[in-house]
């Protein structure tokens, strides 16, 4: 019996473009605003939940975006009338969407003719994803879409990757905190995707840029970004990542090293 190898993708920041930033957020405050009768930036309020249920590893809860902007409307005491998910269908048309590189489809196409499964892992709820998906010919390429709502956890929770059965060879993301520490404490090879590396990096093999002190340096800086600590000056081991890419057509030449 042969068993399945898979390799698992991060979607938004490293596949594809999602609404919410410019389409679904802006209409919500919209919304809110109208309801409330007066300007009002909720979503500043949702983003401060959010990031308050990461901390408290409420990795499930932390995106579950319905009930953060309930929990909103519990507070002003004001019924809740606003659903996301149509929202999030409405604006899921291109340009508002897009795939992040040129090729994606045809890569993925081609990972699966090399024998590899191919799983979709995300933080998004697949209400919200599905739609992105769609309109955007991916959700086809998968074998299967992992979402928290559906694992009961979510990245970086290794439980996340539970119910893929078979051997994970890779897990490509444009996070450290959530991806590659996910596949770090999986022990699973992480493939770091960042874009617009700088021509020295570019020259190396994507196995040693990681090993370069402008590499090292490049994953700090992100790790300042995400944790939002600017004092952050050490890369600990749970986020380095077994390989730097500057575009997702570089995995096949990890795949054949």
């Amino acid at each position: 019996m042969n068993i399945k190898r898979w390799i698992t993708f991060d979607l938004d920041g490293t596949l594809m473009q999602n609404p919410f930033g410019a389409w679904v957020f802006p209409e919500i405050t919209e919304m809110v605003s109208g309801i409330l009768g007066r300007p009002h930036d909720v979503v500043s309020e949702m983003v401060v939940e959010h990031e308050a249920r990461m901390r408290g590893g409420r990795y499930v809860e932390a995106y579950d975006w319905d009930d953060i902007l309930r929990e909103r409307f519990r507070e002003w005491g004001v019924p809740d009338s606003i659903e996301i998910e149509p929202l999030v269908r409405k604006h899921s048309i291109p340009p508002k969407v897009k795939l992040l590189e040129s090729g994606i489809l045809e890569l993925l196409s081609d990972l699966k003719a090399r024998g590899y499964f191919l799983a979709a892992v995300t933080n998004g709820f697949y209400k919200f994803q599905a739609p992105v998906m769609e309109a955007l010919g991916l959700i086809d390429k998968f074998d299967e879409v992992v979402t928290p709502e559906r694992a009961g956890a979510g990245k970086p929770d290794p439980a996340i990757l539970r119910g893929l059965g078979g051997q994970i060879i890779a897990h490509v993301g444009d996070r450290l905190d959530h991806d590659v520490q996910l596949a770090n404490r999986c022990n699973v090879a992480a493939i770091l995707i960042h874009k617009n590396l700088t021509a020295d990096l570019k020259s190396l093999s994507p196995l040693l840029r990681v090993k370069e002190p402008a590499g090292i340096q490049l994953c700090i800086e992100k790790a300042r970004k995400e944790t939002k600590n600017a004092l952050w000056n050490e890369l600990t081991v749970g986020l380095v990542p077994a390989a730097i890419i500057d575009s997702l057509h570089e995995i096949p030449v990890i795949l054949d090293a």
